[in-house]
């Protein structure tokens, strides 16, 4: 089962007895949809005019942010393509921001106080999955799948790519890249 892929709108009745009744199945009108949910990832439209625009526009600070965090330059773009597609007002339904999609909690623990900011965002991702190699022994793999799920993900599953749909893509969409 993967958590996240799993979804169901949740609805609520209220019957003449004042009892509530909850479900995500619900049998007659009088049921309203309390809540929505998410019912899986699926791969953004990419605008292709504006990925080669920025992608040439952000090649030298991905170049410097790959030579201060001794990394190919090639795997920054490959990320960079994967996460936001060269779009630096990039933001996902999780939250994460930017060129390399930086969630708050890690934008934080590597000094990134402007998410939007192509520079710092670069930056921060890059020392980010430069710690993820490094934790991870240079298994790229790992890292990758680290770099999308979590470190704790990678961890807590044996330090094997965790069972989530949107992690083995993501993996497997960087490599390609």
């Amino acid at each position: 089962l993967v958590p996240f892929l799993a979804g169901a709108d949740i609805y609520k009745y209220v019957d003449g007895h004042g009892h509530v009744h909850l479900t995500d199945r619900p049998d007659h009108g009088g049921y309203r949809r309390l809540v929505k949910t998410w019912k899986g990832w699926s791969e953004a439209r990419v605008d292709f005019k504006s990925l080669f625009k920025n992608r040439q526009k952000y090649s030298p600070t991905i170049a410097q942010a790959a030579k201060v965090h001794r990394l190919p330059p090639a795997l920054l773009h490959a990320v960079i393509t994967a996460e936001s597609g060269y779009n630096p007002e990039a933001v996902s339904t999780a939250g994460a921001v930017g060129l390399m999609q930086l969630m708050p909690g890690t934008a934080e623990r590597y000094g990134v106080r402007n998410r939007r900011d192509p520079t710092a965002n670069v930056s921060g991702g890059t020392q980010y999955l430069r710690d993820l190699l490094n934790m991870f022994d240079d298994n790229l793999v790992l890292a990758l799948a680290a770099y999308n799920a979590g470190e704790n993900a990678v961890i807590n599953n044996g330090r094997r790519i965790p069972p989530y749909k949107e992690t083995e893509v993501y993996v497997q969409r960087v490599l390609k890249y």
